[in-house]
């Protein structure tokens, strides 16, 4: 191995990395372009090790989109509807509950909630529905927003944007979302997301977030009309705001789905550029903890491959994913707990059940080919669920 990366051209990257190092903006460059994605893999793998060991996580979850209406008209996104369409919904609270009271049954800890920028529900819904799902078991957490939610919800409650957070905060909120970041610089954002908030207000509403408290991830969309130095440019956005408020959790890069949607692009993400995508994330972003691979956008098998490149997380058991299906994604609707720690335990980790602040609920075996005894029968209450949703 010391060899290849001795002929590699990337050796005083790899040394600076298990110095412990900051590598620069300049370096994460030289590092995308970079055709050597084995040697970039060890770079990352020895950045993974050095932050937490062998272990690879995942959370039980269940993802809620309350209504699919949207004010906005971004062009990336095949999800938002207007009052018009017929395809277009809106769940009452009672509806979610329901489906929350479900995934309860089946032992998830997380529930996942977004929706588009809804013209006409009134703040007072979204106190409702986080209030209504604290009822339900004080250990649930809900992870809930975007960044362009928390402004149009402060926009209806007529509040700041740190008395919002707050009062939602007050309500049974425990962390955000990472997801809106797309890419930060304005020009490509501004032809993929016309009218959606700025690099500046996503960074702020999370610094506000962090300093009451609070934690979040975040993301990067990349794959579509980005250049790499773009990337360079938002991971280097997301490191600087760590350096300020510690507040990130875990980083979920995002491969960009073509289909359904208003952006031609003639080369969409391909498993060499997910996984170096992933690796330099995790050499560049020295300061988070945790780089997730999202299965979701990437399918499992990759997200599987991507534990050698870097990642330590394959998000979660997600059941009723829209998003991403909706915009052509190919990957099932949900995986279950027995699939996630066979695929970790396959990679050679050690598969770790993970709470919403990617903290350890319960270490699997490594070398046991044994499922803790209640996965099978939440597998088989998973699937006959989304048979039915």
């Amino acid at each position: 191995m010391q060899f290849l990366i001795r002929q590699s051209g990337l050796a005083d990257l790899y040394d600076k990395v298990v110095a412990g190092t900051r590598i620069s903006e300049e370096e994460a460059l030289r590092l995308f372009e970079s055709k050597d994605l084995n040697t970039v893999g060890l770079i990352a793998d020895a950045a993974r090790k050095r932050k937490v060991g062998d272990r690879a996580s995942y959370i039980l979850n269940r993802y809620i989109n309350y209504s699919n209406y949207c004010i906005l008209s971004c062009q990336f996104c095949s999800f938002a509807r207007k009052k018009r369409d017929a395809d277009g919904f809106q769940l009452s609270i009672e509806e979610i509950v329901a489906k929350a009271r479900e995934a309860l049954n089946v032992g998830i800890t997380e529930l996942h909630i977004v929706g588009g920028l809804h013209p006409s529900l009134p703040f007072s819904y979204y106190l409702d529905m986080l209030k209504a799902l604290r009822t339900l078991d004080p250990k649930l957490r809900l992870k809930c927003f975007t960044a362009i939610e928390i402004l149009h919800l402060a926009w209806l409650a007529r509040k700041s944007v740190p008395d919002t957070l707050r009062e939602l905060k007050a309500a049974g909120l425990d962390s955000l979302t990472g997801g809106g970041a797309e890419i930060f610089r304005k020009e490509i954002r501004s032809a993929i997301a016309k009218g959606k908030e700025s690099a500046e207000e996503y960074l702020d509403v999370h610094r506000k977030w962090h300093r009451l408290g609070g934690r979040s991830t975040c993301t990067m969309l990349y794959g579509h009309i980005e250049s790499l130095a773009d990337r360079v440019d938002h991971l280097s956005r997301l490191r600087a705001l760590q350096d300020e408020s510690k507040g990130f959790v875990g980083f979920v890069p995002l491969p960009y789905q073509p289909e359904n949607n208003d952006i031609p692009v003639s080369h969409p993400p391909t498993g060499f550029d997910t996984l170096r995508t992933i690796a330099i994330s995790r050499i560049f972003l020295d300061n988070f903890d945790h780089i997730t691979a999202y299965w979701v956008g990437m399918g499992l098998k990759l997200a599987q491959v991507a534990l050698s490149y870097g990642a330590d997380d394959l998000h979660g058991t997600i059941l009723e994913e829209h998003i991403f299906h909706m915009a052509g994604a190919k990957s099932p609707q949900l995986q279950t707990e027995a699939e996630m720690v066979k695929v970790i335990k396959e990679a050679g980790r050690i598969p770790v059940q993970r709470d919403t602040f990617y903290q350890p609920i319960a270490v699997h075996d490594k070398s046991s080919d044994a499922e803790p005894a209640p996965t099978s029968s939440r597998s088989a209450v998973l699937e006959d669920n989304l048979a039915t949703a």
